[in-house]
Formats: structure tokens, C-alpha cells, sequence
């Protein structure tokens, strides 16, 4: 029976686990939406949400970011958590992240997951939507060449094909 037993081992001895676990919190708060085994995206989210508690932090905001860089060791990772991850989170109570289950790995059948925070969902773009875009890439490509075109200088003929027009005529 597994009565209190607290974490998944993942197969790693201890240091190599909090390891791990720091580097996916580190790739999911920089890239926010990261693919990885359904077993490791179980243990990662209880991690990141600590960590996303400590950023909501108003006070003491010193002392929680050096909590902070005991795990996450890139600073412009932690601004990115105290400045905007932190705002984005404030008002929710907790649940920050997701976990999509994708099925089997092809190579070894392993389980994967995509683990993202939320607020970083996928926007799926209609048919009209797209469209409209490609209608106006032409228009602004199209603009830029006029004003390239109008604003580079004219060159002149090298000397050697001027005396050959010339001959020619």
C-alpha cells in the first residue's frame, strides 16, 4: 500500500529529482507551456505553484524572492515571475497551471503531458480570421516596395554598357 508516501521518485536520486524539477519549473515559466512525461508533469506542479504563491506575494517581497532564487537560478526568469506572473495570478486563490494529456510517447510509449500556466492557452484561428491576415500582408508588402523603390537613388550605367548602347544605336 502507498499510505502516505508523498512524491514520485521518477527514477533519479534526490539531488538529480530537484534538479529536474527545477530546470522544468525554469522552461515552464520562461516559455509558459512545455511538453513533458505525464509523471514528471504531476510532480512539476505542485513545485511551480509554490513558487507562483511566492511571486503573488505583496509583503516581504525581499525575502520571497530570495526564496524564489533558491530554485529558479535566472534572474530575468524571477522579474518575469514577481512582475507579470505575479500580477497575472494575483486575484486566483491558487491553480495556476494545467496539465493536457497527450497519449503515448511513439519511441517508448511513455505518457506525455503538456503542462501550461494558465492564461497561455492556444488561440485556434478561423478560416475568416486567417484570411484577413493574408489579405493585408499583400497590402503592407506591396506599400514597402513603393517606398523602397521611390526612396533608393537611380544608378547609373556602367561606362563600358553606355559605350555599347551607343554603338548599338
Amino acid at each position: 500500500m502507498r499510505h502516505r508516501v508523498g512524491y514520485r521518485k521518477l527514477g533519479r536520486v534526490t539531488p538529480h529529482r530537484i534538479a529536474l524539477l527545477r530546470n522544468l519549473a525554469t522552461a515552464l515559466f520562461e516559455r509558459e507551456r512545455i511538453q513533458t512525461t505525464l509523471a514528471k508533469a504531476k510532480e512539476l506542479r505542485p513545485f511551480a505553484e509554490k513558487i507562483i504563491t511566492l511571486a503573488k506575494r505583496e509583503d516581504g517581497r525581499l525575502h520571497a524572492r530570495r526564496l524564489v532564487l533558491r530554485d529558479i537560478k535566472d534572474q530575468t526568469i524571477v522579474k518575469k515571475l514577481f512582475d507579470s506572473l505575479g500580477a497575472r495570478f494575483a486575484a486566483r486563490p491558487g491553480g495556476y497551471t494545467r496539465i493536457l494529456r497527450l497519449g503515448p510517447r511513439r519511441g517508448d510509449g511513455a505518457e506525455m503531458a503538456i503542462v501550461e500556466l494558465l492564461g497561455s492557452e492556444y488561440k485556434v484561428e478561423t478560416k475568416e480570421q486567417k484570411a484577413t491576415v493574408k489579405e493585408k500582408a499583400p497590402a503592407k508588402e506591396k506599400a514597402a516596395k513603393k517606398d523602397a523603390d521611390a526612396a533608393a537613388p537611380k544608378k547609373a550605367k556602367p561606362a563600358k554598357k553606355a559605350k555599347a548602347e551607343k554603338a548599338a544605336e
